[in-house]
């Protein structure tokens, strides 16, 4: 008697995962036991090795609201919106970014969020939340398609023309950030803004460790961003 058909579909994937897990099996031998650990050890290196070279190449760079260098912008990049408003984490980026503008470190900020859906609109959010703590609107420029890292930074210089910022995030992204941004053809310096080591400060840390492979390979490549479009001045006109 056949097997009924829902029972066969489990029963495919069950087989292949037993398959699997035999091929997986440690080799019996001493000498195949250290060429499976040596293996694994290189697998690891090579796992880590992006989030080493952005340690090594951006981790001097990184700086508090109160020694940073002077810049002509802030570029603040999203962080999730919860409820309507900011996320605590995207909060205290724009503090940050906030007190930068009134200790004159920066003449002009540069949200970058995601915009994709409607009901959705990181810039802003966050255009209201520096409103609210005393930057002015003509100070405040908005891009909407900051989708990720490299879009930001990548818009930041081809799309607002900045060649010079103070970037600013929490401290597990910002190296990456500076990385992606001098890729870009931005000369930065970072503010990490402390974080509480939450669920989700532990989740973006390990988070970085497989975001780093990527940035590498933006880093290296320099693709196009999502959206690109013509130049806007609006960085330029927030400087005046």
């Amino acid at each position: 008697m056949r097997d009924p058909e829902p029972v066969r579909r489990i029963r495919q994937p069950v087989r292949r995962i037993r398959q699997a897990v035999r091929r997986l099996r440690l080799p019996r031998t001493r000498r195949g036991q250290r060429r499976a650990f040596q293996v694994v050890v290189a697998l690891t290196v090579l796992a880590l090795a992006p989030a080493t070279w952005l340690n090594a190449t951006a981790g001097p760079r990184v700086r508090t609201v109160a020694d940073a260098p002077a810049a002509p912008v802030a570029l603040v990049f999203g962080a999730g919106l919860w409820n309507g408003g900011p996320s605590p984490y995207l909060a205290h980026r724009l503090d940050a970014a906030a007190a930068l503008y009134h200790r004159g470190t920066v003449r002009a900020v540069l949200v970058t969020g995601d915009n994709s859906r409607r009901d959705y609109d990181e810039p802003d959010v966050m255009r209201g939340y520096l409103l609210r703590h005393g930057v002015p609107a003509r100070r405040i420029v908005s891009d909407y398609a900051g989708f990720d890292t490299w879009d930001s930074c990548s818009r930041a210089r081809r799309i607002f023309g900045v060649h010079r910022a103070v970037l600013v995030s929490q401290g597990f992204h910002i190296r990456r950030a500076l990385a992606l941004c001098g890729a870009a053809g931005v000369d930065s310096y970072g503010v990490a803004v402390a974080a509480k080591h939450d669920v989700t400060w532990a989740y973006g840390g390990v988070r970085e460790i497989f975001a780093a492979q990527k940035a590498s390979l933006e880093a290296l490549w320099r693709p196009d961003p999502h959206f690109l479009g013509p130049r806007v001045k609006g960085v330029t006109a927030a400087l005046r």
